[in-house]
C-alpha cells in the first residue's frame, strides 16, 4: 500500500516496475529472434505477452484497491497528474525519434547516397519507390482510402471521450458510458481497418527504409491504440461499478489524456507517413 506523506508522494515498495522490464524485455527480445528467424522467438514472444496481461491485471488492480481505501489525498492526485504528464511527455519524445528517422532517410539520406553514386547504376533518389534499375519496386500505401477513415474514426473518438468526460462532470452516468463505449467501438474499427491495411499492403518491413518507417511507425502507433482501448475498457468497468464522481476521477482524466494523445500522433502520422 502506498504511504502517506505531508509534502509529496511517496508510493511504497513495489515489485511491478521490476515485472513491467521483464515483460518488455522478454516482448522486444522475442520480436527481435522473430525477425532474424530465430527458433525461440515466437515463444518467447507469448512469454512476454503473457507477462505483460499479469502485470496489467496486478499493478492495475492494485491501484484500484487503493484508491478505493482512500489512500489517495489531494497531494496524490497532484502528483499523478504530472506523473501522466511527463509520462506523455515522454511518448511525445519517443515519437520524435521514429519522425526523426522518417525525415532523414527521407530528405536526407538518399540524396546523399545518390550523389555519391553509392547504390546501383541509374539510380534515381525518389520516395517511396526505389527507381529504374533498383533490385525491387513497390507501390507506397495510399492515403486517401483506409488511412483517411481511420483520420475520421479517431477524430471522432476523441470527440466520444470528451462527450463522456462532460458526463461524468454533470454525474450522467449514461452519457459517460455510452461515450465509453463508443470510444472503445471506434479504437476496435480502428485497429482491425489497420490489420486489413497491413494484409493487402504491397510490402513489408523489410522492404527497404520506406518499409521499416512505415511498419515502426505505424505499428507503435497501433500497439498505443490497443493499450488506450484496454485501459478506456478498465475505466468503462469501473464506471459500472460506480467507482468515480464528478470530484474525483483522475482515472478516467489520465487515460482520456492518453487517448488525446493517440488522436494527435495519428494526425502527424497521416499527413508525414500516408500523406507526403
Amino acid at each position: 500500500m502506498s504511504q502517506k506523506a505531508k509534502n509529496y508522494y511517496l508510493p511504497g515498495p513495489s515489485l511491478w516496475p521490476v515485472i513491467a522490464a521483464a515483460a518488455l524485455f522478454l516482448l522486444a527480445g522475442g520480436f527481435a529472434m522473430f525477425l532474424n528467424k530465430v527458433a525461440p522467438g515466437p515463444y518467447v514472444m507469448v512469454t512476454g505477452g503473457l507477462v505483460f496481461a499479469y502485470l496489467l491485471y496486478g499493478w492495475f488492480g492494485e491501484v484500484i484497491r487503493e484508491s478505493l481505501a482512500g489512500v489517495f489525498n489531494r497531494q496524490v492526485d497532484h502528483s499523478f497528474r504530472w506523473g501522466m504528464g511527463w509520462f506523455i511527455l515522454s511518448e511525445v519524445m519517443f515519437f520524435f525519434g521514429f519522425f526523426g528517422a522518417l525525415f532523414y532517410a527521407r530528405n536526407v539520406s538518399i540524396t546523399w547516397l545518390a550523389d555519391a553514386k553509392l547504390l546501383w547504376p541509374n539510380f534515381v533518389a525518389h520516395w517511396p519507390t526505389s527507381g529504374p534499375g533498383a533490385p525491387e519496386t513497390f507501390t507506397p500505401m495510399a492515403a486517401w482510402g483506409i488511412p483517411a477513415i481511420n483520420t475520421l474514426i479517431l477524430l471522432s473518438s476523441g470527440a466520444t471521450i470528451t462527450w463522456a468526460h462532460w458526463g461524468m462532470i454533470k454525474n450522467n452516468r449514461k452519457q459517460l458510458t455510452m461515450g465509453l463505449i463508443l470510444t472503445i467501438l471506434l479504437g476496435a474499427t480502428f485497429l482491425w481497418l489497420q490489420a486489413h491495411e497491413y494484409a493487402e499492403a504491397g510490402f513489408t518491413i523489410k522492404t527497404g527504409i520506406y518499409g521499416t518507417t512505415f511498419y515502426m511507425l505505424t505499428g507503435f502507433h497501433g500497439l498505443h491504440v490497443t493499450m488506450g482501448a484496454i485501459m478506456l475498457t478498465i475505466i468503462l468497468l469501473r464506471v459500472m461499478k460506480g467507482h468515480f464522481n464528478a470530484k474525483h476521477h483522475f482515472a478516467f482524466e489520465g487515460v482520456a489524456w492518453y487517448w488525446h494523445f493517440v488522436d494527435v500522433v495519428w494526425l502527424f502520422l497521416f499527413i508525414f507517413v500516408y500523406w507526403l
